[in-house]
């Protein structure tokens, strides 16, 4: 289990590392990295919690960072465009 879980964090890290230098997110090194651990962090644990697994646990760890990388940003860019419009 904690190796496992030792992998889960270095492969989001990796994630969130090599997706900010390849220009799929513009939130920064540290802040894409800090998304990705958390997010697979999350999945990780949910998954040890209820049995949903679906692949070995790098594929899931993959699939957990880059799911937190499309829900985090865009849950919080939206918010600050629409107070910007409405300011306008």
């Amino acid at each position: 289990m904690f190796p496992t879980l030792i992998g889960t964090v270095v492969i989001a890290g990796i994630v969130g590392y090599v997706s900010e230098k390849s220009g799929f997110t513009r939130n920064g090194i540290l802040p894409s990295i800090i998304i990705c651990v958390g997010g697979a962090f999350l999945f990780y644990f949910v998954s040890l919690m209820f049995g949903l697994r679906f692949g070995p646990p790098g594929v899931q760890a993959i699939v957990a960072s880059v799911g937190a990388l499309i829900i985090v940003p865009t849950h919080w860019r939206g918010r600050g465009a629409r107070k910007d419009r409405d300011r306008r």
